[in-house]
């Protein structure tokens, strides 16, 4: 049991200016006075209670287990440095560390990743906790654990869980987190011990987030109900190569040109499934997209099977809590490398700015792991960030060699429509029994629920979590092409991240590589999610390489479409081979950016997606570059920054010279188009212009595309009167019948992102095109062309911004259209308001936005609210490691009254990075705070 030998909890002043400490005393004054009023729950809550969870962070502590003390030095924003002499003994402490300042946050993650939400918030989180169960990320990670991880993984893993333990032994509740206080008041929860299995698990969770095109692969299906192929293919144009670089221009694919000479690619065909037999590599016929009057989806002349499926399916997404980012959509970052060729130091310079959802506490947890000697029994000097509840660091640097991560995108995940029958389904003209198991969920204040898990040959049955789904599919209508309906249809989920790997021991090689010989054999352990890896070492080497479990599939099945699931034809074939997997060394350009952009040219014999990002960012941050290093300039840690902040709109640059030419014929009007004249299209929280652009901008959208989506793919409650398509509701005098949106706002389409910027780049210069059509609306104008949707969109946008921000044009600015508010993820946004008011923070006003480098996104469809944000920012110098710098979205403490919840938020939004000392002297310079962690 750890044992206090000092009671000091050490609590720094924070460092942001008097204002900030007399909002942050008022908050705890507000809370206090409330509570002794039982205001909240009728209990009573003294300031004891509120500061009983800070961690002690000056003295000592005992700690039974330890082989020998441990040091852990935070500076003045509370980040610590813990410093080791065995690997056990440094991992332990890390588990314990984390613990101290985000238990709560660990709790919650894993029981999200657990399908026991329910345990915690009671009967509405059950629904959830089925759909989590179905998937079995735990049962996954269990297996991981059992059977694919290393040794040394299970011994960090093991040391890790004993350090969490060692915090919670003997402490209440509320003495771990405030949270659980609340809590406190609606059930009688208390957290468990943690294990190894909770730490694998979190691995999941981030795969979930960044799976790639499932969200796509929905929404075409959708679309089919209201558009023909011609239609879908205008708003999927192919990628820009010709205007935007894959990430690899001169790299190698090892043994694959070799292998494709003799005889195409497919040297990974084999078993995919498990079941110990080779899965073949037939052909088929894929699903139709549609017909061209856009009433079907292949599978029937209705398409009522696979639209009503997906409908029901989207709607369970979009409900389920997010872990890293916003439900698989809107997913990006950004990272590149420069060469010491082109730096002020001689050395290699490596940013990352991973785009996730803003959180309150952030996701990454910033921390140094230092082995006071490397060596056999202690290997590791490495730091940067981590996730709080899992052991090592995900991106960084140690002693030799600095590394960044983008989500690269590629198709790792299927859909499939299943024929069922009986106890079965229908697979090669056969019923084959599904595998099932059954899960018993927990509920706080209620009785235990329990539910049946069917799989099929390609995974979990996502449609048994809905009886909507399940109705919907006994309906189902299908061509001649598919069985008999017999019982119906459902929608199986095939996902790379459902098979056991090794990414755990991935973390741990990455964290102690010495090289590049050593980083790729590392990634190639990286299997799940598939992230795009920037690399720079000290001894001036820069590098890129692709790792992940990849898939390849049958000719005629790209992945882009769900898929007939009683046809073998359509199962996966194989594994792309990590030899065969792209990668860069030291390129001659002098510089690497991967900001999402397609991976390689079209000249790789794989489809590794067809979903690419368009290239808009990475466009950008190639420009930034080559700008600076033109003639010989040099690039500096402050002009990485910079570029990090880089506002400029690439959509605003094509379509500003055309919106200035039109006559609105409106003095109002007018007068906000005069914004856009001389404007130099950078979106600074203070423009007027950049805020009535992106208003003009999404008006545009919603008029050319918003209006012509079908239901399911626009913003809840929203509602048209449209042609009738599939729906039996009372039609108006035109024959028109109303209907309303179905998709959260911060996921519907058209969400404005850089594919949006390149459908219309490539439907501007066709002035007539049918999309820019639309009917007239009160005493606002239709439109026959280009130009007069053009014009109704500034109207539209005048009189909305009127309405939002005034009349007076003076008083616009971006950023008070595009605010960025921090909540507590549970109990700040689904507790009572007064609880909600303590644990959230904001507003705050920014600049950037969609699909620019400063990427503060929004979903154009939904408003302007921010969305996702840089989750962080890091410029790691290679010349001088104590010269690199980085920042964090909120800050180190997940306790709402401690001086580091969101002390680095002020300057994060200004663009500010802090000192990240990693040398023993350069530490302690920074040291504000000290705790012996002794055996």
């Amino acid at each position: 049991m750890p044992t206090d030998t000092t009671a000091s909890t050490g609590q720094q002043p924070g460092t942001s200016g008097r204002r900030k400490g007399r909002k942050a005393r008022l908050i705890v004054l507000v809370l206090v006075l409330a509570l002794i009023g039982g205001v909240a729950y009728g209990g009573y809550w003294s300031v004891s209670t509120v500061r009983a969870s800070f961690p002690q962070t000056k003295g000592s502590i005992t700690l039974q287990g330890l082989s020998g003390t441990v040091d852990v030095r935070r500076d003045g924003h509370g980040i610590p440095q813990i410093y080791a002499s065995s690997d056990e003994d440094l991992f332990m402490a890390q588990g314990y560390v984390q613990a101290q300042d985000r238990f709560y946050e660990m709790d919650v993650r894993r029981h999200l990743t657990a399908g026991r939400l329910s345990e915690m918030f009671g009967a509405g989180q059950v629904d959830n906790d089925a759909f989590l169960r179905t998937l079995g990320w735990e049962r996954v990670a269990q297996e991981e654990y059992d059977k694919k991880l290393s040794p040394a993984t299970k011994k960090y893993l093991q040391a890790y869980a004993k350090g969490v333990n060692a915090y919670l032994e003997g402490r209440s509740g509320e003495e771990i987190s405030l949270e659980y206080a609340a809590l406190g008041f609606e059930n009688d929860y208390t957290p468990g011990e943690w294990t190894p299995v909770d730490s694998v698990a979190w691995l999941k969770a981030m795969a979930w987030d960044l799976r790639g095109n499932m969200q796509d692969e929905i929404d075409r299906a959708l679309m089919t109900s209201r558009l023909g192929p011609k239609q879908i293919a205008d708003l999927y144009p192919p990628y820009p190569y010709g205007r935007n670089k894959p990430v690899v221009q001169e790299g190698q694919y090892d043994e694959l040109t070799e292998a494709y000479e003799q005889g195409g690619p497919g040297s990974g065909e084999g078993d995919t499934d498990g079941d110990g037999e080779s899965d073949g590599s037939g052909t088929g016929t894929g699903l139709e997209s549609g017909t061209e009057t856009g009433t079907g989806t292949g599978f029937g002349a209705e398409g009522s099977s696979l639209e009503g499926q997906l409908t029901g399916l989207q709607q369970i997404l979009q409900d389920l809590p997010t872990a890293v980012g916003v439900n698989g959509d809107g997913i990006g970052s950004n990272s590149w490398v420069v060469s010491g060729e082109h730096t002020i130091t001689g050395q290699p310079l490596l940013a990352n700015d991973p785009h996730l959802s803003a959180s309150l506490p952030s996701v990454w947890y910033q921390m140094g792991l230092h082995c006071r000697s490397v060596s056999e029994e202690c290997r590791y000097d490495v730091t940067g960030y981590t996730f709080a509840g899992m052991p090592g660091v995900i991106i960084g640097h140690n002693q030799d060699i600095a590394w960044g991560l983008t989500n690269s995108g590629v198709d790792v995940t299927d859909l499939y429509l299943e024929k069922i029958t009986g106890d079965g389904y229908q697979y090669d003209g056969k019923v084959v029994p599904f595998e099932t198991r059954e899960e018993t969920i927990e509920v706080a204040g209620g009785p235990a629920r329990r539910i049946v898990v069917r799989e099929t040959k390609n995974g979990p049955l996502l449609s048994d979590r809905s009886d909507e789904l399940v109705r919907t599919g006994k309906k189902a209508t299908v061509d001649s092409a598919a069985p008999d309906r017999g019982d119906g249809y459902g929608v199986a989920l095939r996902w790379t991240a459902l098979d056991p790997g090794r990414t755990m021991d991935s973390v741990f090689a990455i964290n102690r590589a010495k090289d590049w010989d050593d980083f790729r054999e590392a990634a190639t352990l990286f299997e799940v999610p598939s992230q795009n890896l920037v690399y720079a070492d000290t001894e001036g080497h820069i590098g890129y390489t692709l790792p992940g479990r990849i898939p390849t599939r049958a000719e005629d099945h790209d992945g882009s479409l769900p898929a007939p699931g009683w046809d073998a034809d359509y199962r996966w074939t194989g594994w792309i081979d990590q030899d065969e997997l792209p990668y860069e060394f030291d390129p001659e350009r002098g510089y690497i950016v991967t900001a999402n952009q397609a991976v390689v040219g079209k000249d790789y014999p794989y489809t590794l997606t067809t979903d690419w990002g368009y290239g808009a960012r990475s466009r950008r941050i190639t420009d930034l570059i080559q700008s600076k290093i033109k003639d010989g300039g040099k690039v500096s840690t402050d002009d990485m920054r910079q570029m990090q902040l880089d506002n400029s709109s690439s959509i605003a640059k094509l379509l500003v010279p055309d919106l200035l030419k039109i006559d609105t014929g409106d003095e109002d009007v007018r007068e906000a188009q005069k914004l856009l004249e001389g404007w130099d299209y950078t979106q600074d929280a203070e423009s007027a212009a950049a805020a009535y652009f992106n208003a003009v901008w999404r008006n545009i959208l919603k008029l050319a595309f918003g209006h012509k989506l079908p239901k399911e793919m626009r913003v809840e409650g929203q509602c048209l009167w449209v042609d009738p398509v599939n729906t039996t509701g009372p039609a108006d005098e035109a024959g028109k019948v109303r209907e309303c949106g179905q998709r959260a706002a911060d996921q519907a389409q058209p969400d404005g992102g850089d594919r949006w910027f390149e459908v219309v780049r490539t439907l501007k210069e066709d002035e007539d095109s049918e999309w820019w059509t639309t009917s007239q609306r009160g005493t606002r104008p239709g439109a026959d062309n280009r130009d007069d949707l053009f014009k109704r969109a500034m109207i539209d946008a005048r009189w909305e911004l009127t309405a939002k921000l005034g009349k007076d044009l003076d008083s616009w600015s971006w950023g008070r259209l595009h605010r960025l508010f921090l909540k507590n993820q549970t109990l700040g946004t689904e507790g009572p308001a007064l609880l909600r008011y303590v644990l959230n923070r904001g507003p705050w006003k920014l600049g950037g936005g969609e699909a620019t480098v400063n990427a503060t996104g929004w979903n154009a469809a939904g408003g302007y609210g921010v969305v996702w944000v840089p989750s962080m920012r890091m410029v790691v110098n290679l010349g001088d490691l104590d010269k690199s710098r980085y920042i964090n979205l909120t800050g180190a403490s997940g306790h709402a009254y401690s001086s580091h919840y969101v002390d680095q938020t002020d300057k994060w939004a200004k663009g500010e990075l802090l000192e990240w000392p990693f040398s023993e002297k350069a530490v302690e310079e920074n040291t504000s705070d000290t705790l012996l962690l002794k055996p």
